[in-house]
């Protein structure tokens, strides 16, 4: 039998007891809504942070080249931006090209250097659920001031892009993300000197991504109207971006970087049928075509070097899906933490025949962190149907 004295401790370690169980209560369940909120905010909220997902495997999407006829336009790429929002992607980029290289004389949709080539492109973007970056390519701009592509002016076009494209430090995409941007004025403008906004970094998950305004078409030293002031001031920003993305992935112990450009600048002598021919030791282009991309090349050439890691290359221009190691140093030895990778792209003869897109898993734990999975668009398939 307890007494009253007994009976009063008693109770008063039961309250105790209840007040610690419903602190606890109250901070686990503090934290679940915290989580959940944190998780449904938009990429767009806050900047983008290489801890949010700690350094475990995910999955981007890479495309470009596209769309070059009506019938990839208006059925090719919207089958392969559904194929995309199928898949769970922590984001996406088109690495240039948005339309063929010279207009299409009949074409029900946009295949001019017009407003509205750049409209039709800006849904494609909006339309993907992830992240959706983009990187400009020849066709976009340098190639514009051809007669068949409306004889515009291709400063002016770039200039145009800028505003519509890259006017925000967002990308596109239903969900959004931050990136820093080039934003010194190192570029050129129809009115001068201006930032080149078009240029972008971002890091997630411990692996830093890296775009850079490199087109086609000699990096606009050769077609209509070359325009070396232009390209001297862009190639010099483009090395001064590229070499800040190593140091900062070098600064964030990023376990890969992967650079991103539209041009396919020729890394050898074997590929003369689509690309420049260049002495992979020196890189020196040798096929007596202005040479816009030697410098870039042996930038970036020491910066791979130097960094060790694994470094990725995307570009398209070529229109030509593959994946290799054509990159060496000036001894002839392959680097081996280097790979390029061309995305699929156009084949106007054959319709959809190659309007597909390369998802890549990323894991940053990895030895190699970049394995690479070619997505064939099953509603695209041309040759063979599907199964």
């Amino acid at each position: 039998m307890l007494n009253d004295c007994q009976v009063e401790q008693r109770t008063r370690r039961s309250r105790a007891t209840r007040k610690v169980f419903l602190s606890i209560i109250a901070v686990l369940t503090l934290a679940g809504i915290t989580t959940a909120v944190a998780r449904s905010k938009d990429f767009g909220d806050n900047d983008h942070d290489d801890d949010r997902d700690g350094r475990g495997t995910y999955a981007i999407g890479l495309w470009g080249d596209l769309p070059y006829s009506d019938l990839q336009a208006t059925t090719g790429v919207p089958n392969l931006i559904a194929d995309m929002n199928r898949q769970d992607l922590e984001f996406t980029v088109h690495d240039g090209d948005l339309k063929v290289g010279s207009g299409v004389p009949g074409s029900t949709t946009p295949t001019t250097c017009s407003d509205a080539m750049y409209v039709q492109a800006l849904g494609y973007l909006r339309a993907l659920k992830a992240p959706a970056m983009f990187t400009p390519g020849d066709n976009d701009w340098t190639d514009c001031d051809r007669p068949a592509n409306g004889g515009f002016s291709s400063l002016e076009r770039l200039d145009h892009e800028r505003a519509l494209f890259f006017s925000t430090p967002f990308s596109f995409g239903q969900h959004r993300m931050r990136q820093d941007v080039q934003d010194a004025a190192l570029c050129r403008g129809v009115s001068g000197l201006v930032p080149c906004v078009e240029n972008r970094r971002w890091t997630v998950g411990g692996v830093t991504y890296v775009t850079l305004n490199i087109p086609g078409s000699c990096n606009n030293l050769c077609d209509v109207a070359p325009d070396f002031a232009e390209y001297s001031a862009r190639n010099q920003a483009n090395i001064i971006w590229m070499q800040d993305a190593f140091a900062e992935a070098m600064d964030r112990r990023s376990a890969g970087v992967m650079v991103i450009a539209q041009a396919n600048p020729g890394w050898d002598l074997t590929d003369g049928t689509r690309a420049p021919l260049r002495n992979p030791r020196t890189l020196f282009q040798t096929d007596g075509q202005p040479d816009g991309f030697e410098e870039f090349l042996s930038a970036l050439r020491a910066q791979v070097i130097a960094f060790r890691r694994p470094v990725a290359y995307v570009h398209g221009d070529s229109h030509y899906f593959r994946i290799d190691k054509p990159f060496q140093d000036d001894l002839g030895r392959r680097l081996e933490n280097f790979t390029r990778i061309e995305t699929f792209g156009d084949n106007q003869a054959n319709g959809n025949n190659d309007v597909h897109w390369l998802k890549v898993l990323v894991s940053p734990r990895t030895r190699e962190v970049f394995a690479y999975q070619p997505q064939i668009v099953t509603a695209n398939r041309a040759a063979v149907p599907a199964p």
